[in-house]
């Protein structure tokens, strides 16, 4: 296990390197988790640790609100003074994800033909 996260935290390391060095508008995580993506996909199988490992990440999951939470206390007046854009943009990004999986739903999905009811 500690081999696996070994590997997790070699790909947010590279993938906060690149966002440094090559002052990308991406967060680095991000980044790193999609080099562990591009690493799991030239490799054709996600290693078996990792597979054991994730799960146990993923139950901890709620821990990692709290650095955002802490992040949403410290901004807090500056949420004030903006919460009409934010509420803007919460809402029309809810509503064109939604929008857009309804569009490829209806398209991906094969035309049933009349059933019976």
């Amino acid at each position: 296990m500690v081999h696996d996260l070994l590997i997790l935290l070699a790909c947010q390391l590279a993938g906060e390197f690149f966002v440094f060095f090559f002052d990308l508008p991406v967060p680095g995580p991000v980044l790193g988790f999609l080099l562990l993506f591009l690493i799991c996909l030239l490799a054709r199988r996600v290693p078996a640790g990792l597979e054991t490992t994730a799960p146990v990440l993923l139950s901890h999951l709620s821990l990692l609100f709290v650095p955002a939470g802490v992040g949403v206390i410290l901004h807090l007046s500056r949420i004030a003074s903006e919460w009409p854009a934010i509420l803007a943009a919460l809402l029309l990004s809810t509503w064109l994800a939604v929008a857009l999986t309804g569009l490829a739903l209806a398209r991906l999905l094969p035309e049933r033909e009349s059933a019976p009811r």
